[in-house]
């Protein structure tokens, strides 16, 4: 079966009982972590006890990103150790955090890093990657194999590029950071609204919300996502398993 499992769904820091942006996709028995922030690593320890996935894609350097990477390459160091290393596919200043966590092992030595600003063959599928605005250098990343298309923002500001990232995606997963709309620019995070306007605009048939500022009303969110985008809109929980 091919499906998406929500491993994580909050931005910023986790609220009790949930972990930060993190997921699994899984297809043709490949396995490909999205994301690995704070507190994603015990669930997804709980569906691969040794780290037993095939690949890693990171979209950008911040910490709910991104810090529990540094956990996996220790699982790996200690309990997998002789095991081919994980490709993990990031932009530089991934590194840079990574190995300011734990020089020990360093990230070089359990993952086979590739750099995500260019497009890659990834298992049975083929990435997109599209720079996208945020505080620090981000890529969303839009994952095609025959049959399935998996697009995922990280976080990111309103931006045309994200029309030709939801371009006909089965699943746009998409960041839902702000309650509101504030004043001012630049836009570095979107709502809700704004995730799913972009999803009716590239045509996307099913848009999974997430990245949910800490204590924001989900319900809210989901609800004016549905006024501006007729397909299926999905709220991330952890736990959540979307079939694809």
């Amino acid at each position: 079966m091919s499906a998406l499992t929500v491993l994580g769904s909050c931005g910023a820091w986790p609220e009790p009982g949930r972990a930060c942006a993190g997921f699994v996709l899984s297809h043709q028995g490949f396995r490909i972590v999205l994301d690995l922030g704070y507190g994603t690593i015990g669930p997804l320890l709980g569906h691969f006890p040794r780290g037993e996935v095939d690949a890693v894609i990171v979209t950008h350097r911040h910490p709910d990103h991104c810090v529990d990477v540094s956990a996996l390459a220790r699982v790996r160091h200690y309990e997998a150790a002789g095991e081919p290393k994980i490709p993990l596919y990031c932009e530089p200043g991934v590194l840079d955090v990574l190995r300011a966590l734990e020089p020990r092992p360093d990230p070089a030595a359990v993952f086979d890093v590739h750099d995500l600003g260019r497009p890659a063959r990834i298992g049975p599928f083929s990435l997109t990657p599209f720079p996208l605005p945020h505080h620090v250098p981000d890529y969303g990343v839009r994952l095609t194999a025959p049959g399935l298309t998996v697009a995922y923002t990280g976080d990111c500001g309103p931006t045309e590029a994200l029309r030709e990232l939801a371009r006909d995606a089965d699943l746009f997963i998409a960041d839902a950071t702000l309650p509101e709309e504030p004043e001012g620019s630049p836009r570095n995070v979107m709502t809700a609204t704004e995730a799913a306007t972009w999803a009716a605009a590239g045509g996307a048939r099913r848009l999974l919300l997430t990245h949910f500022w800490p204590g924001s009303d989900r319900v809210v969110s989901a609800t004016r996502a549905r006024a501006a985008f007729g397909g299926d809109v999905i709220v991330a929980e952890e736990g959540l398993v979307v079939a694809l």
